[in-house]
């Protein structure tokens, strides 16, 4: 058998240093450390956070990595867990479009998690290992061939878990077989799947924290010499035949390793709502700037959309029109519509328990109505069209492909430190 990529993976990871980082992968990494601290406060608030930060806190332990926000040490893989959960649990954080990703979230908060436990870290190392691991779990998405939704798997855990091994092994100085050994272990511990998504369940924003738990342990337990499965992502039953019905392109997970980095290719969200969602906040505010719309004014909007958001962000129609939950206004292009109708944009406030009582949000969402286009479906965020009926008659339409945010419309370090007024 050819040997597996996961050595070639590790040996980036092993040999790679801050010297060989291009500039813009710096400066990136830079963006995604802020980023993940902005939306982290954020989501400090949330639920969910609260009660993980006082299960963890009764479990207590050896003092050794920060409680962000909260204040407090927890063990690092503890720290490392409810950090992660805080940055992701607004769904505010950073997002590899390309790999359907959240990458930082479970990377970032593991990072600063080993590295306060270590007390010898510098910037350019910490650095490194980011982006490191950046690299590779967006590399482990990009690879497959069948869209995430379809096969069920939520990426952000399920494959954020590798990275947050890549991450832990890298500042704990793991060799490239102890490293491989790592990402054994870790494997045998994936998972994370999408019925949270349907369900509207609070587990959803947990998933990140799994990862990150799970890629310490596997670093630890490979440090003492316990061993993990070798043929991590192309052995019979490794990651790609296993988890993607050996359905991916294995020339992506090497193809200019340690030259090209996949964190120059993460978008930085703008509105604290499920990526998909991006695109028709952004055509209806292009239509209401343009032709000076107001609510009043609107018939219905037909949204047209691709397989993955139409299963993800459109269905079922009703619990996206009427938000059982704050989980639902994340997942939910009506509401994300109606909200930019309504004021402009989605916000922090939008996405609330109490905001799904908003009676005008309420009658604008159950005005949108989503349409599965297929043409627009790909194994990436997909782009959508607006179809806006005036009560007029008129009809205005549409149509976004990259939303704001990503590296062809990106968001400037300015642009990220003022999500923390949010």
């Amino acid at each position: 058998m050819t040997s597996d990529a996961i050595y070639a993976l590790a040996k980036n990871i092993v040999g790679t240093n801050y010297e060989d980082l291009p500039s813009d992968v710096v400066e990136v990494t830079k963006k995604e450390i802020m980023d993940s601290f902005a939306v982290a406060i954020a989501g400090s608030s949330a639920p969910s956070v609260a009660e993980l930060v006082e299960i963890l806190k009764e479990w207590g332990g050896k003092k050794e990595s920060s409680i962000w926000v909260y204040g407090g040490q927890l063990p690092c893989i503890f720290a490392a867990q409810v950090n992660s959960t805080m940055i992701h649990a607004r769904d505010f954080d950073d997002t590899h479009d390309a790999a359907v990703l959240h990458p930082s979230s479970p990377v970032i908060s593991t990072a600063f998690a080993i590295s306060e436990r270590l007390g010898n870290v510098d910037g350019k190392k910490l650095i490194t290992a980011v982006a490191l691991a950046v690299d590779m779990a967006a590399r482990l998405c990009l690879a497959s061939t069948i869209p995430m939704f379809e096969l069920g798997w939520h990426y952000t855990t399920s494959h954020g878990s590798l990275g947050a091994t890549a991450v832990a092994g890298k500042l704990l100085e793991l060799d490239e077989e102890s490293l491989v050994n790592a990402f054994g272990i870790a494997y045998h511990q994936t998972g994370g799947n999408i019925q949270c998504f349907e369900d509207g369940a609070l587990t959803k924003r947990c998933g990140p924290g799994f990862a990150a738990r799970n890629g310490i342990m596997a670093v630890v337990m490979a440090k003492k010499g316990i061993t993990g499965a070798r043929n991590v992502l192309q052995g019979p039953h490794g990651l790609y035949n296993q988890y993607h019905k050996g359905n991916y392109k294995p020339e992506i997970l090497t193809k200019d390793l340690g030259k090209k980095f996949e964190g120059i290719n993460v978008s930085f969200k703008p509105y604290p709502c499920c990526r998909y969602t991006h695109v028709a906040i952004d055509a209806t505010s292009a239509l209401l700037n343009k032709h000076n719309i107001k609510a009043d004014d609107i018939d219905k909007v037909i949204v047209h959309v691709g397989k993955s958001a139409y299963g993800l962000v459109c269905q079922p129609l009703d619990a996206k029109q009427n938000p059982r939950n704050l989980v639902d206004t994340q997942f939910s292009i009506p509401w994300a519509v109606a909200c930019t109708i309504d004021h402009g944009k989605v916000t922090l406030a939008d996405i609330t328990q109490e905001a799904t009582k908003n009676k005008a949000i309420l009658n604008l969402s159950n005005k949108v109505v989503p349409e599965l286009d297929d043409t627009l479906s790909r194994t990436t965020i997909e782009p959508c069209l607006i179809e806006l009926h005036g009560k007029d008659g008129r009809i205005y339409s549409e149509y976004v492909d990259n939303a704001y945010g990503c590296p062809d419309n990106p968001i400037s370090m300015d642009g990220i430190i003022e999500k923390l007024w949010d």
